[in-house]
């Protein structure tokens, strides 16, 4: 526009005064030049901007792409983990699975402490032993004192059993606190140690290498839940104070101690979530012990009365259960394990007051462990029931574990079940292999 306005200016100049236009041309091919450069200028930029623009678009390509890679690096990265943490929680979900493909080195053999030979739990588990040890071509040798309350007669045999220095000692201690300077010396002289039965809670450091055993306080609460749902409504119309009765057969075996006070304190749970007040009686430890009870012996609504022999036999633990079950407001009793519930239905035999209809006066008895004058009990409906556990696994996985760490493996503790057994499923799958005589 600016080119044609000045020819057309000078032009009318021209004709007025008769000027020459030549300047005017020039003007308008040095305009016309210009153009040419700003649009060749124009071309070079676009052209620029075009280069640019790919390169930019392929830079954020390669920039996706690498974004990708990485990604699906990171998702390979996140499955492998995934599946690895998978593999982590089935092997803590099972702990057996670390005695897949076991085979033992050497013919070893164990020297295997059990708490006495008293009772058929200890059968039982020898016979897990037996099986074990065929499997994996190793030996043992059970030993043990005549009771369980013959406490310096299985640390002598421990400390005999040490001096021949065997590739590794299993034990179920009567007394947790009387073995600690055999396992110490265990430790020293590198032999592992293998619990089962009941664990040993301040062992050496290094000396006991896996125990096997039930889950005593879980299991002691078992047997709480199920007695509070038989005699939860006679306790709520209760005119006075109820007494519920537990029978220990020590104070000195982690797992009898774990039981027992996994006992008291689920009732004293369930007891006060319905409003009532408790107070824990008897014996000195599990008092000390229980949690939670919120009451005096002469105020509270239920009291728990906590018996534990002189020694450890079925007669002693009978005059203990009498003693409780004489007592006119007692509605409940629980023997916590074989011994102690053998005890409980001995001292019925006097007084009769067992049975499975609270609303009409009877007494609730519980029981812990099997053999047949437990399940007889348990039939009969004398107990309505009992919480069994498994010594023939615990003897078998403590087989396993000796081996194992002979062989130089590091191991995991093995954990086994208890199970709530009634007149109902005894004959179940999972509870009659449990339910040994």
């Amino acid at each position: 526009m600016k080119v044609k306005k000045l020819i057309a200016l000078g032009l009318c100049a021209a004709m007025v005064s008769g000027m020459t236009v030549s300047p005017v041309l020039a003007a308008e091919d040095t305009a016309e030049e210009a153009d040419a450069t700003d649009e060749t200028a124009e071309d070079t930029t676009e052209e620029a901007d075009a280069e640019d623009a790919e390169a930019t678009e392929e830079d954020a390509e390669a920039t996706d792409d690498a974004a990708a890679e990485e990604e699906t690096t990171e998702d390979a990265d996140a499955a492998e983990e995934d599946a690895e943490a998978t593999d982590d929680a089935a092997a803590s979900d099972d702990p057996t699975a670390q005695f897949d493909g076991l085979k033992a080195n050497e013919a070893y053999e164990f020297p295997m402490m059990v708490k006495s030979f008293q009772s058929t739990y200890w059968d039982a588990a020898q016979e897990g032993m037996k099986k074990a040890a065929e499997e994996l071509g190793v030996t043992y040798t059970a030993q043990g004192p005549n009771s369980e309350s013959d406490i310096a007669d299985q640390v002598n045999m421990i400390n005999t059993a040490i001096s021949s220095n065997p590739v590794g000692l299993g034990l179920a201690a009567c007394d947790t606190s009387s073995v600690l300077d055999a396992l110490q010396e265990c430790a020293d002289k590198g032999i592992p140690v293998v619990t089962f039965d009941t664990g040993v809670d301040n062992a050496p450091e290094g000396s006991v290498v896996c125990n096997v055993a039930t889950d005593n306080a879980q299991a002691g609460a078992v047997a709480a839940e199920n007695m509070y749902n038989a005699i939860k409504d006679v306790i709520a119309n209760a005119d006075g104070q109820v007494i519920i009765g537990e029978v220990n057969q020590d104070a000195t075996a982690q797992n009898i101690q774990q039981r027992g006070g996994g006992f008291i304190n689920k009732m004293i749970e369930l007891l006060q979530a319905d409003g009532k007040t408790v107070a824990v009686t008897g014996n000195e430890f599990y008092v000390n012990a229980a949690e939670g009870a919120d009451a005096t012996e002469s105020d509270a609504d239920v009291i728990i009365q906590v018996a534990v022999p002189a020694q450890t036999t079925v007669e002693l633990c009978s005059t203990e259960a009498q003693a409780i079950l004489s007592q006119e407001n007692c509605i409940a009793i629980f023997g916590s394990n074989q011994v102690a519930a053998e005890g409980v239905i001995a001292a019925n035999s006097n007084l009769n007051v067992l049975g499975s209809d609270p609303a009409n006066g009877d007494v609730v008895g519980v029981g812990f462990d099997a053999g047949s004058i437990i399940k007889g009990a348990v039939q009969d409906g004398t107990f309505i029931g009992a919480v069994t556990q498994s010594p023939l696994m615990m003897g078998y996985y403590a087989i396993y574990a000796l081996t194992a760490a002979a062989n130089g493996q590091e191991l995991e503790d093995v954990p086994t079940d208890g199970y709530w057994y009634d007149a109902t499923n005894m004959e179940d799958e999972e509870i009659a292999p449990n339910l040994y005589d």
